[in-house]
């Protein structure tokens, strides 16, 4: 369209579709992103990708093995995607998959993060070879280095019962090592840990615990305890060593005659087998295998071949005795143990009458041996037993006599009476046929009156005398005997009157506890002679016996018993009145377990269950007024040894300890064959073997771990096995005095004080540093001082003498006493030192998070101390309460509190003194969002669609780089801001797909990776072409602003208006303001204003007035409205009207008081 009117139409080829636009995905990687990106593990790692696409594309980032992203936060819009991984540790390292993906592809990239840290476990920890004193490892360098070379490894060891490990080498340069010096037996754990420069990485472990052992040694000798025509008899002894591993069974093989071949015949547990199944007649050899969880050992073969046929051997017995004794009511058990083959017939007899067996009595007959068994042992019991043994090469025949320990039967009567008289009776009888296995001590004789029931025991007195020197020249023909009752004083005649021949008698009929007197007179034919009276006078009592015991022959031997079997010991005695019995043990004391019965004939002790504190003498003491008899039995209990004694701890070392102890009091019986030294951690609770086959009675504890506590115990062993130990009642640390101090320093020096430090020992002995004596001698003197004691590495050493020259040295103390001394090499003079100023920050730069705390540690040197300046930016440092400085004697300290952006800065730090002065800077960084971009924003190019932004980036990033801008527009007849981009990386955007002639607002913001600035806002600008559009067309006909209509036809006439303020809007008529009604009203928007008439008539003809009014300024447009209702002006109407339907007519108007333009279109319908 021009000046002259409308032009023809272009047609668009085929059918356009309102539809978005489509585009492939598209991942804008940033450089940084393409490299490698490195982290030091605990910070967070964040992944920021700019993408495009549309529709918007779906994302998904995975990790290049599967692992999974639990931990990680994504974030993702229609232009960019963001992975955070906060606290990354080693496993975060790896390839990072983006893939994005729209119905119009996909798009995939990835990342490639390293975290810096310690490494990941090693991989494939495996037992090489283990053997009954190492173990030989062997792994794979971890998956994960931490970024970093790994150094070396380090292999540590832990025994199966404790929970910490030890190191055995923390520099280890390959991947495998042979842990040597283990405990023989003992189950270990081992681990494996990589060390790079940032540390010691993850272990690996070993799953199951490994035991410390080989294949066993041999079996022992061999011997062949019994051939038949179809079997062979072994045994054999336990090999010298179990490889450390139990052994779990014996495997026994043979070979025939003539055959290379070597088949299993037998597996046991045991030390002994029996082989059947041979051929009658075939030779054999054997061999024997041990066989522990390791393997199996090296075979023991039998020294000499066996035929396999019957053995004959005529039958012998092994008897040690042939008197058995037994308490009557106690069981009896014979064991005879016997040879013969073919296994010989036992027949028993007793008294020469084949035994009768019943339930209390019988025997009972093996291979080797016939047991005869007695319960309840009784008199019946006592006697002659035969045993009679019978085969095909012969016989044999034993006695054994069995007693049976009792009181005796009574004498054999009837009683005979040899003698009466009037007065007296003499009776005799014979000795019992049962003594009770013991002889005879006495008769007790006892009468009784008949007339009475009660029996008396009788009592009398034995007179004897010889006959007179001179008889009176007469024949002696009797005597007389004549007794006195001291207690009444009168003497009667014992004897008949006429006397009695024998020179010796009885006196009976004397009351039990009265004191007599006797005397005698001779008689002849002249008369009765003089009375020559009995000495003294006679108590009636008992007759006196001093005590005596009988020990049987084999009680004078050493009585040998098994361990927990029965030691009886049985001694007649005798003794009037009835000795008392004491029975004891020489050092010691018997059990009170022990049984001990006494009679007035016998007393025995029995002992149960005997141990090998049983062993000993045992002494018997027979005590009554007539006096005391004692014996001995020494008895041996065979059993294991008891304990060693005084154990004592000869010498410790950092890694050993020497023990030294006596043998056991009791052998148990048999010689000690060998000791058994066993230690045990003092956090543990079983013991572990150090040597089981010592034959001194010392030993040296070695390959202890240092500075450990362990307990010892000794433990003595004989052929009936291993006694009880002797073990240490305190815990032994394995430590040493420690090794001399490091070297030693002299830190500072003035007239009257030196100032040492010292390294620490090398090794500090096993065992804690407790203190550090420092000594001095002053020169030309040969005397150390002691001058201080401190516990830690430095001392200072005050009131020397200004001028003087000294020598220090220092010693180490831990509990086992002090170290070596370590000298200063050169002595010192005290005197002030003049030191030139220094300071030497660690770092250059510090980096800090805005709002933590910041302490920068300078160090500082100087004599005399230097003085302390710090300078900001060039401007004297102004200490606060939250930035402020502390100087100490070599540090120079910079706190600041909650730091924040304008901490950032260069800092000088200046030290001086007398000597001169020296400065030095570091830069402080503070970490925080970005300030917003510095504008104004410029509008470097403007159209109807799209404005062009540029803008300058933050004056303060945050300290780390801007990783992108984020830019926001808005429409200003609204408040709601839209995304246009976030992920803009330069300083300049080009915003498209306005809409022309409006206005618009922009804001942009900073990012970084601590957060999002506050915005920078742009002027508003309106989307326009920089030239105006065209003027009004020419009128030469009213078509522009004339709208007609036909009578009763609606009429819209719109009106199009621009202004902003939005205008206010007024029509007139006729210069009348319109009158609104149902029929003709007036709707406004916020661009256009339209007039609405309803079957039009001849009264809306007329001219209309639209005036648009705001604070910029008014614009007024008349427009006249025909109304047709004569067909032959409506035709003349027709014909101009058919060229501008659908045509606006744009009219222009300024304003007077401003440059406003306000534009109407006229719309005709």
């Amino acid at each position: 369209m021009n000046s002259e009117g409308l032009g023809e139409p272009a047609l668009v080829p085929g059918t356009p579709k309102a539809e978005e636009r489509l585009l492939p995905p598209e991942i804008e990687l940033d450089a940084e992103l393409r490299k490698v990106v490195t982290i030091r593990a605990c910070c967070t790692l964040r992944l920021f990708v700019p993408i495009k696409g549309r529709p918007a594309p779906e994302v998904k980032w995975t990790r290049e093995h599967g692992e999974s992203l639990d931990r990680a936060t994504i974030e993702s819009t229609s232009s960019y995607t963001l992975l955070i991984v906060e606290n990354v540790n080693r496993f975060d390292s790896g390839k990072y998959m983006l893939t994005i993906e729209n119905s119009s592809g996909s798009k995939s990239a990835f990342v490639n993060v390293r975290v810096l840290d310690t490494p990941g476990a090693p991989q494939d920890l495996k037992i090489k070879e283990v053997t009954k004193s190492s173990v030989t490892l062997t792994w794979e360098p971890p998956l994960i280095d931490g970024g970093s070379k790994i150094k070396n490894y380090i292999v540590e060891k832990r025994e199966s019962t404790r929970k910490a490990y030890s190191t055995v080498n923390a520099n280890c340069h390959k991947t495998s090592w042979k842990v040597d010096s283990l405990q023989e037996g003992c189950n270990y754990y081992f681990r494996v840990l990589a060390e790079n420069e940032y540390g010691i990485g993850l272990p690996v472990e070993t799953s199951e615990s490994v035991k410390v052992s080989e294949r066993p040694l041999p079996p022992g000798k061999i011997t062949l305890l019994d051939v038949t025509r179809n079997s062979v008899s072994l045994s054999w002894e336990k090999p010298e060593h179990d490889g450390g591993s139990r052994i779990l069974g014996y495997i026994v093989e043979m070979q025939s005659k003539g055959s290379e071949k070597w088949s299993t015949c037998a597996t046991v547990k045991v030390t002994e087998a029996t082989i059947t199944g041979l051929i009658q007649g075939e030779e054999y050899t054997f061999r024997v295998s041990a066989q522990n969880e390791k393997g199996v050992s090296d075979p023991r073969q039998l020294a000499v071949p066996v035929i396999a046929k019957d053995l004959v051997i005529p039958p012998a017995f092994k008897l040690l005795f042939t008197t058995f004794s037994v308490l009557a009511g106690e069981d009896l058990k014979v064991d005879v143990p016997f040879v013969g083959r073919p296994k010989p017939a036992v027949f028993w007899h007793k008294d020469n009458v084949a035994l009768k067996q019943t339930t209390r009595v019988n025997a009972e007959s093996s291979e080797n041996n016939t047991v005869l068994t007695i319960k309840e042992a009784c008199r019946e019991d006592v006697g002659a037993y035969l045993v009679k043994l019978t085969n095909s090469a012969g016989e044999a025949t034993e006695t054994l006599n069995i007693v049976v320990l009792d009181k005796p039967g009574p004498p054999t009567g009837p009683v005979k009476v040899d003698e009466v008289t009037a007065d007296s009776i003499t009776i005799s009888w014979e000795p019992p046929k049962y003594d009770g296995g013991s002889s005879i001590n006495n008769y007790i004789v006892e009468k009784r009156d008949t007339s009475t029931t009660i029996w008396q025991i009788v009592s009398s007195v034995f007179l004897s005398w010889s006959k007179p020197i001179y008889d009176g020249g007469s024949e002696i023909q009797g005597y007389i005997v004549e007794k006195c009752d001291v207690s009444d004083g009168e003497w009667a005649i014992c004897t008949p009157p006429t006397g009695i021949k024998n020179t010796h008698m009885e006196v009976e009929k004397l009351v039990e506890k009265h004191e007599y007197k006797f005397r005698i007179c001779a008689v002849n034919k002249a008369g009765v002679g003089d009375h020559a009276d009995v000495p003294g006078s006679v108590i009636v009592e008992e007759k006196m016996e001093a005590p005596d015991l009988d020990l049987d022959m084999e009680l004078r031997k050493i009585v040998n018993v098994r361990a927990g079997g029965s030691l009886r010991l049985f001694v007649p005695i005798r003794g009037r009145p009835t000795p008392e019995v004491k029975w004891g043990k020489v050092d010691g004391e018997i059990r009170e377990a022990a049984i001990i019965d006494t009679t007035s004939s016998f007393t025995s002790l029995v002992l149960d269950s005997v141990n090998r504190f049983d062993t000993g003498k045992y002494t018997l003491t027979l005590e009554n007024s007539s006096g005391t008899k004692s014996a001995f039995v020494s008895v041996r209990v065979l059993d294991t040894p008891s304990a060693p004694i005084n154990l004592k701890i000869r010498e410790i070392t950092k890694d050993s300890v020497s023990l030294s102890w006596e043998p056991p009091l009791l052998d148990g019986g048999a010689k000690i064959k060998n000791y058994i030294i066993e230690k045990r951690e003092a956090t543990r609770k079983a013991y572990a073997a150090v040597v089981t086959n010592c034959h001194k009675t010392s030993w040296k504890v070695d390959q202890l771990q240092e500075g450990c506590y362990y307990f010892f115990r000794i433990s003595a062993e004989n052929e009936y096995g291993i006694g009880l130990p002797a073990e240490t009642s305190d815990p032994i640390k394995v430590a040493e005095v420690p090794q001399p101090p490091g070297k030693i320093t002299v830190d500072d020096v003035t007239r009257n004080s030196v100032s040492l430090s010292w390294a620490k020992p090398e090794h500090d002995g096993g065992s804690k540093i407790i203190q550090y004596i420092v000594e001095m001698q002053a020169k030309g003197s040969e005397k150390w001082s002691e001058c201080a004691r401190v516990k830690t590495l430095e001392a200072v050493i005050t009131n020397l003498t200004q001028g003087e020259e000294y020598l220090f040295r220092v010693m180490a103390v831990n509990e086992k006493g002090k170290s070596d001394p370590r000298a200063l090499p050169v002595p010192v003079v005290a005197k002030d030192l003049v030191i030139e100023p220094d300071v030497r920050p660690a770092f250059h730069s510090y980096s800090i998070q805005v709002g933590q705390d910041l302490k920068v540690e300078v160090p500082v040197s100087g004599r005399p101390k230097p003085t302390v300046t710090w300078v900001k930016d060039g401007q004297t440092l102004r200490q606060t309460t939250r930035v402020n400085v502390s100087d100490l004697t070599d540090l120079t300290v910079l706190n600041i509190k909650e730091t924040s952006k304008e901490d950032t800065g260069t800092y000088e730090i200046t030290v001086a003194n007398v000597v001169g002065q020296k400065s030095a800077s570091i830069e402080i960084i503070t970490l925080d969002k970005p300030d917003p971009p510095v504008g104004p924003v410029k509008f470097d190019e403007v159209s109807a669609e799209s404005v062009t932004l540029s803008w300058n980036p933050p004056a303060y990033t945050g300290g780390c780089q801007i990783t992108n801008y984020v830019v926001h527009k808005r429409d200003t007849t609204t408040t709601v801001w839209e995304t246009v981009s976030a992920t803009v990386a330069r300083t300049v955007l080009k915003v498209t797909k306005l809409k022309t002639g409006s206005e618009y607002q922009f804001r942009i913001f900073a990012e970084n990776r601590y957060g999002q600035s506050f915005a920078l806002e742009s002027a508003p600008v309106v989307a326009q072409y920089p030239y105006k559009e065209p003027g009004p067309p020419g009128t030469p006909f009213l078509m522009f602003n004339t709208y007609s209509v036909q009578a009763g036809e609606d009429l819209k006439v719109e009106v199009p208006f621009i202004g902003r303020p939005k205008p206010t809007i007024t029509w007139t008529k006729d210069e009348q303001p319109l009158k609104q009604t149902t029929r003709l009203n007036i709707e406004n928007t916020s661009t256009s204003t339209i007039l609405h008439i309803k079957e039009s008539n001849k009264e809306d003809f007329g001219k209309y007035t639209v005036t648009a009014s705001n604070t910029a300024g008014t614009a007024s447009e008349q427009l006249s409205i025909i109304v047709l209702e004569k067909p032959d002006i409506l035709s003349v109407y027709n014909k101009k009207i058919k060229y501008v339907v659908g045509m606006f007519v744009i009219l222009q108007k300024k304003m007077l008081n401003n440059s406003m333009n306000f534009t109407f279109c006229l719309h005709f319908t």
